[in-house]
C-alpha cells in the first residue's frame, strides 16, 4: 500500500507552500482514485474512495443501491416518431433488488446502500501515480487562480515589464508571474525596441481563461498617455489637478485637457514642470509624439479655442449647442496649424471637446457670403 506518512507529508507541503486547501486536495484525490480504480480494476459498480485525513489510509468502498426493480432506462418518442434511448440513472451492476438486499441486511429500504471494502492489495501503485497527477494539477490550478486574482483588477493600469520574446505579430512582455501580449500593431508607430529591455505598457484587457489570465497590452491606447501623466505629475494623483480628457493619434499627436479648482495652481505649468522636466519625460516615452496641453473650460467656445492649440487668435462661434456644432475662425497664418497634418489637429480637438468643429478663415467666410449674394 502507498506510504501513508509520505503521502501526508507531501500533502502538507503542497498545502503550506502553494496555499491550497487541504480539504480540496483530499476531495480531488478521492474522486481521481475512484476513477482510477474503475479503470484499472474494470469495476462497473459504484465505488467511492475514503482517505483518512489524519493517517493517510486509503480505502475503496463498493456500494450497491437498493431498488424495488432494476432501472434499465427509458425511451422517448418525439413528434416525428424518432426514438431516443435514455440510459438508466443507476448502472444495473450497481443495483440490488430489495428482496435480495433484505437477505443480507434485514430491514433495509429502497434507496439505501449495501457497502463493502474492496481495496486491492496492489492499489498503492495506482494511488501513488494518481496522487502525483492530482497534486500537480492542483498546483497548476492554484497558481493559475493566484495569478488571475493578482491581475484581474489591473485592467486600465500601466505596468513596467521586460520584453521577453517576439513572433511575427506580437511581443511578449514579462510582467513577473505571467506574460502579457503586446501586439506589434499596438506599438507607437516608428519606435524600435530591444529584447531584454524594460518597457512600459498599458493593460488594455485582462481576461480570466482556463490557462490563466489573458493580458493584452498597448502603447498606442490613449490610456497609456493618461497613465504616463499620472506617473509624472503628482498633482494629478492627489487631486489638486484634474485630467478632464485625453485623446490621441498615436505617433502623431495627443491632446490632454486639464484643469484645477485651486486658483493658486497653474495646471498647464505643473504638467510642464520646471524647465520642461515633467513633460520632457512623457515625450521621451512617447517616441517624440507631440502632446498638446489644453486648459479645460466649462465654456464650450473657450474650450474649443484652447483645444485647437497650437493655432492662435482663434475665434469660436457655437452654431448649434444641441447638435454640438461650432465654427472656428482663424487668420491665414493659423489655418494649417488649426487643421493640422491630414486634419489631425481639428479631428483631435473635436474628439476632445465632443463638438463638430469647422475651421475657416475670415476671407473664406467673406467669399462664401459674396457667392451667396
Amino acid at each position: 500500500m502507498m506510504d501513508a506518512k509520505a503521502f501526508l507529508k507531501a500533502l502538507d507541503y503542497i498545502v503550506e507552500e502553494k496555499n491550497i486547501s487541504r480539504e480540496l486536495v483530499l476531495e480531488a484525490m478521492e474522486l481521481a482514485l475512484a476513477t482510477a480504480y474503475k479503470k484499472n480494476f474494470d469495476s462497473k459498480t459504484n465505488v467511492r474512495v475514503e482517505i483518512n485525513p489524519d493517517t493517510g489510509e486509503i480505502k475503496v468502498i463498493s456500494y450497491l443501491i437498493v431498488v424495488d426493480d432494476y432501472d434499465d432506462g427509458t425511451e422517448e418518442v418525439d413528434d416525428e416518431g424518432n426514438i431516443t434511448r435514455i440510459p438508466p440513472e443507476i448502472n444495473e451492476d450497481a443495483q440490488i433488488l430489495l428482496e435480495d438486499a433484505q437477505e443480507i441486511v434485514p430491514g433495509i429500504k429502497v434507496g439505501e446502500t449495501i457497502e463493502r471494502e474492496v481495496t486491492p492489495k496492489d492499489f498503492g501503485r495506482v494511488a501513488t501515480s494518481t496522487a502525483k497527477q492530482v497534486i500537480n494539477q492542483k498546483i497548476r490550478e492554484a497558481e493559475r487562480n493566484s495569478i488571475i486574482e493578482e491581475f484581474q483588477d489591473k485592467e486600465g493600469e500601466m505596468m513596467v515589464g521586460m520584453l521577453a520574446m517576439e513572433d511575427a505579430k506580437n511581443y511578449y512582455v514579462d510582467l513577473g508571474r505571467t506574460r502579457g501580449i503586446l501586439p506589434k500593431s499596438e506599438m507607437i508607430p516608428g519606435e524600435v525596441v530591444t529584447m531584454g529591455s524594460s518597457i512600459k505598457v498599458y493593460l488594455s484587457k485582462v481576461e480570466a481563461t482556463t490557462k490563466g489570465p489573458l493580458i493584452l497590452c498597448s502603447r498606442k491606447h490613449y490610456g497609456f498617455v493618461r497613465r504616463l501623466f499620472e506617473t509624472e505629475i503628482p498633482e494629478l494623483v492627489d487631486g489638486s489637478i484634474l485630467l478632464y480628457a485625453c485623446v490621441r493619434e498615436a505617433g502623431i499627436r495627443s491632446k490632454v485637457a486639464v484643469y484645477t479648482t485651486n486658483e493658486k495652481i497653474d495646471p498647464i505649468g505643473a504638467c510642464i514642470g520646471e524647465r520642461g522636466s515633467r513633460i520632457g519625460s512623457i515625450l521621451k516615452e512617447l517616441n517624440g509624439e507631440r502632446v498638446d496641453l489644453v486648459l479645460y473650460s466649462e465654456d464650450p467656445a473657450e474650450f474649443i479655442k484652447n483645444a485647437l492649440s497650437p493655432a492662435k487668435d482663434v475665434i469660436v462661434n457655437i452654431l448649434d449647442p444641441m447638435k454640438k456644432e461650432a465654427l472656428a475662425i482663424v487668420n491665414d497664418e493659423n489655418l494649417s496649424l488649426a487643421i493640422g497634418k491630414k486634419g489631425s489637429n481639428v479631428k483631435l480637438a473635436s474628439r476632445l471637446t465632443k463638438y463638430k468643429i469647422e475651421v475657416k478663415t475670415l476671407s473664406q467666410i467673406n467669399e462664401e457670403g459674396n457667392k451667396a449674394e
